[in-house]
């Protein structure tokens, strides 16, 4: 009974405790939701018209940080191109009136002005007087259709259209058209309150700190931190470099995922070539704006990353010295330096390591500074501002005679010893007559083909054209990489052309033996870039060697680690479609290779030869060879003037390739070789002694 008792005892208390937990939890959440109406009461009628307002006034942006470009350095870790900070303006729609807005935008042109200062103008008309920008009436009409403007309508009826539709109302016509300016380039790119619009670019630091002093009453508008892409040393390298310019719709429209519309992008050079390395990944910024345009606060959400650095093979002081020589040379050369003045404007050197193909410099004039070019060249179409070191096909005139040399060595057509009569007129083809003949009227007499090389005689390499025949000789120009593309990596390379009669027959042509002579001595079909022709004497100065040409040392990323050559090489083949740029070690014996370079040194270290004069009182042996190859300009005859050498003789580092556009002689450019070599070796002569004896008029193909 007790237990029954007590079991329904227990049974009891259990219900009552259940019961009073259950009575706790309803208080509980009745308490809570008590809460909850008076916290909503207080936010929604106390105080809702405040939140409302606060609400209504502010608004959040997000805004790009651009990334800053990466470096290009030199193979020293000299800087050549870097980024220096600037600062733009951006306007977003605000909920201000048309007088207001205009009102900011003269308050903005003010503080530009008077800091001298340019704002983004893309009005095509102008005032006082009031004309069209546009030349072609064709031009103005298709601006106005695109405008919604009647066609008729002659500038000064678009201008007072223009400044009724935005309501300037300001008699001042100078300052309605600045007004007019910016208006127009809101409504040409389209802005709201989350898409700004840049209405300046690289604004004064005075300009950007006046501008967020007076946030407040400039609508809408944003001072920005913008990376810019500097030069250190203005016109420096200025074609390997190459220059970046406003991305195109074009361009645009292929890189969305990663650019943005007014994005700066690689238009020549290594910042072409190598833009998805260069280009960093841009950030985000939030901006809190008040609805009449002023920031109350900002901050980064994401990290801007730069892009990656670029260092390059060549020596900045190296490239300064063959760029100032280039140059120098050119002017003495049109000046009748060495005799008659000529009409030499261009030209073009490469400075290649004979064991590597790494490019130390490669200078072309004329040249440019990269930070102007879309304003001051960009409209040049004669392809004067081309890198000729990579895309001037030019003959290589008596530069070529080494090739020629290897193979009637390599093919057993002569030896070493073997003596040749230049009695000054050939007696087989169409009768050439050797250089040396139509200035002394006589040949050279008997010479083997060290002395060949040494006085470049003509005579002697078209007995060489007559025992080897045409497609032997091609077939070492090939070997040693001529008519082919190097592989550098930089567009706008050329292939070149190697005279053969299979290229012959795909221009239609037949050939004769007359072909075969000239050709032999550097002419006919065969072209050539300074590029080739600078690996061409890398390989005579290493043994026949292959090597890579190449302009690129390394890649280095935002977190210090290396790209792969691998992943550089395929990088850069699949970008140019490199296909066959690679050459083979030739297979010459040293006794044959002797006999060519041996007769390079004479041609710069004993008289008679032909860059002798200049390299006269040079304290190093070195190699060299000129020609002269007869072109026809603008339908007037003309010899460019080649220098391809290297140094030392005797334990060869560089190959130094000069060209020179209409210099009448090959002798002429040899200056620009020997200040390069001054400067590579430590000699650094302040004055340079040259002959000015030198024969004037065209060199009839030395």
């Amino acid at each position: 009974m007790s237990l029954e008792i007590g079991g329904e005892t227990l049974g009891k208390n259990s219900s009552s405790s259940e019961r009073i937990r259950y009575n706790i939890m309803t208080a509980i959440t009745y308490i809570i939701g008590i809460i909850l109406i008076m916290q909503l009461f207080n936010l929604q009628i106390i105080h809702g018209a405040e939140y409302r307002e606060t609400s209504n006034s502010r608004l959040t942006r997000e805004s790009v940080v651009k990334a800053a470009r990466g470096s290009i350095k030199d193979r020293t870790g000299v800087e050549l191109v870097n980024t220096d900070t600037g600062y733009s303006v951006e306007i977003y729609s605000t909920k201000v009136d048309d007088e207001s807005l205009n009102s900011s935008i003269q308050k903005f042109i003010e503080i530009l002005e008077t800091n001298e200062d340019k704002f983004v103008d893309n009005l095509p008309i102008t005032v006082n007087p009031f004309a069209f920008k546009e030349e072609s009436e064709e031009e103005q009409k298709n601006w106005k259709r695109n405008n919604d403007i009647d066609e008729n309508y002659s500038a000064e009826q678009v201008f007072y259209h223009l400044k009724e539709k935005y309501s300037i109302t300001t008699d001042d016509i100078e300052m309605a058209r600045k007004i007019m300016a910016i208006r127009y380039e809101i409504t040409r790119n389209g802005y709201s309150s989350t898409r700004s619009v840049t209405i300046a670019k690289n604004i004064s630091d005075i300009s950007a700190v006046q501008i967020r002093e007076q946030n407040a009453s400039l609508a809408g508008m944003n001072v920005v931190t913008e990376p810019t892409v500097s030069y250190t040393s203005e016109n420096l390298a200025s074609h390997v470099l190459g220059y970046v310019g406003a991305i195109s719709e074009e361009e645009y429209e292929t890189r969305k995922d990663r650019y943005r519309n007014d994005d700066i992008i690689g238009k020549t050079g290594i910042q072409k070539m190598f833009e998805e390395y260069l280009k960093g990944t841009d950030g985000v910024k939030q901006v809190d704006m008040t609805v009449d345009g002023a920031i109350t606060s900002e901050y980064i959400s994401e990290e801007a990353v730069a892009g990656s650095d670029v260092i390059l093979t060549i020596d900045a002081n190296l490239q300064k010295v063959a760029e100032d020589a280039l140059e120098q040379n050119i002017k003495d050369i049109a000046a009748g330096k060495y005799g008659e003045k000529h009409d030499a404007d261009a030209g073009a050197v490469v400075v290649m390591d004979v064991k590597t193909g790494e490019v130390l410099a490669m200078a072309s004039y004329p040249d440019y500074n990269p930070e102007k070019f879309s304003e001051e060249y960009s409209n040049d179409d004669s392809g004067r501002y081309n890198n000729r070191a990579i895309s001037s096909e030019q003959p290589p005139g008596s530069t070529f005679k080494m090739a020629v040399a290897t193979a009637a060595l390599a093919e057993g057509k002569i030896t070493t010893s073997t003596r040749i009569n230049d009695t000054g007129v050939y007696p087989y083809g169409h009768h050439p007559a050797c250089w040396y003949y139509r200035s002394y009227r006589t040949g050279h007499g008997y010479l083997n083909v060290t002395q060949a090389i040494k006085y470049s005689c003509n005579y002697f390499f078209y007995e060489m054209g007559y025992r080897l025949g045409i497609d032997k000789i091609a077939e070492y120009a090939q070997k040693f990489g001529l008519g082919k593309r190097t592989g550098i990596e930089l567009e706008g390379e050329a292939s070149g052309t190697v005279a053969s009669t299979e290229y012959a027959k795909s221009q239609g042509y037949d050939w004769y033996l007359s072909d075969t002579l000239s050709a032999a001595i550097g002419q006919s079909f065969n072209n050539f870039t300074p590029i080739q022709m600078a690996r061409y004497i890398s390989m005579i100065a290493n043994g026949g060697k292959a090597i890579d040409v190449s302009i690129v040392k390394s890649i280095i990323n935002p977190d210090g680690s290396e790209v792969t050559q691998e992943e550089i090489d395929k990088f850069v083949n699949e970008k140019l479609g490199n296909e066959d740029t690679d050459v083979e070690d030739i297979d010459i014996s040293k006794e044959n290779l002797d006999a060519i370079r041996k007769g390079m040194r004479g041609v710069t270290s004993e008289a008679g030869g032909t860059a002798y004069s200049t390299f006269a009182d040079f304290d190093m042996d070195i190699a060299g060879k000129t020609g002269s190859a007869q072109v026809m300009v603008d339908g007037k005859e003309e010899a460019h003037g080649w220098f391809a050498g290297f140094a030392p003789y005797d334990n060869p580092e560089i190959a130094v390739v000069v060209l020179i556009e209409k210099a009448s002689s090959g002798g002429y450019t040899a200056a620009t070789a020997k200040a390069i070599m001054e400067e590579y070796f430590g000699m650094n002569r302040e004055e340079v002694t040259e002959d000015k004896t030198a024969e004037s008029g065209v060199e009839s193909v030395r």
